[in-house]
């Protein structure tokens, strides 16, 4: 039976000295989601320490293929801190994380509160000062990538970064059509919409309020919510400059320095 504190203790050693570890349920197959969720708040209460706070949440395995691919029938999330989001622009140095990967997403702002259960799509939609353009760096604490969904939901849903436009656009049209080119060095790697987010960014918010409700958690007005990648996440190498442009939302970029 493994031991919530000691496996975050575990991904917190590697998330500091960027070694990873042998995944979680290769030791215990029998840990599960809920298990998980444990180790996950005990690694985000090492990670907080005394200045950290949570300021949104990520949402991952949206898409039908990637729950395909771990065997689920539903997203996973964590909580963002405010030390892994930055802004547009931002220069991040690929030395300080494992083994990175990035992909585009619809971040939703919220400016009234989000309680479960209950909540609708309509009232995530009511709940918004906008949305977002958005790229999330996901990194694994796991070696090579080799998770299961237990695994994923430990390690802090695998999120390392959030990158936002500084631009909160009104959402008065249907995210699920808003359209999305991601380019690396100028070629494009992917295209999506945000359909691709659970069906719809907003059900994928109503998802996470309600599944956050039973631990007494509550969406707060200033919260983001990361709705999902809209294409598959790929890798980056030092140089590299990603920008990812969305319907109506306009651009977010970043740039990869490292490699020592």
């Amino acid at each position: 039976m493994t031991d919530p504190k000691t496996a975050a203790e575990a991904l917190y050693r590697a998330k500091q000295t960027r070694v990873p570890i042998t995944a979680l349920t290769e030791t215990d197959p029998s840990l599960t989601a809920l298990n998980a969720y444990e180790i996950q708040g005990n690694l985000v209460d090492l990670l907080m320490g005394e200045e950290d706070q949570i300021v949104g949440y990520k949402l991952g395995l949206t898409s039908r293929p990637m729950q395909e691919l771990l065997g689920v029938d539903e997203p996973d999330y964590g909580p963002v801190l405010s030390s892994m989001v930055f802004d547009d622009g931002v220069t991040v140095d690929l030395d300080e994380y494992i083994q990175p990967k990035v992909e585009a997403e619809i971040a939703l702002m919220l400016a009234k509160p989000l309680r479960g259960p209950g909540v609708t799509a309509a009232q995530v939609s009511d709940s918004l000062s906008g949305a977002v353009a958005a790229i999330e760096m996901v990194d694994s604490r796991i070696e090579n990538w080799k998770i299961k969904l237990p695994d994923t939901i430990a390690d802090l849903a695998s999120s390392a970064a959030a990158v936002l436009s500084s631009r909160v656009v009104p959402v008065d049209f249907d995210v699920r059509l808003c359209g999305m080119v991601i380019s690396r060095n100028g070629a494009t790697v992917a295209t999506g919409a945000g359909a691709a987010a659970l069906g719809d960014p907003l059900v994928a918010v109503a998802w996470l309020a309600n599944t956050l409700a039973p631990f007494g958690v509550v969406l707060e007005p200033g919260h983001f919510v990361m709705t999902g990648a809209l294409h598959a996440a790929f890798e980056v190498e030092p140089g590299d400059y990603i920008q990812a442009h969305f319907d109506r939302l306009g651009s977010v970029s970043m740039t990869f320095k490292g490699g020592s």
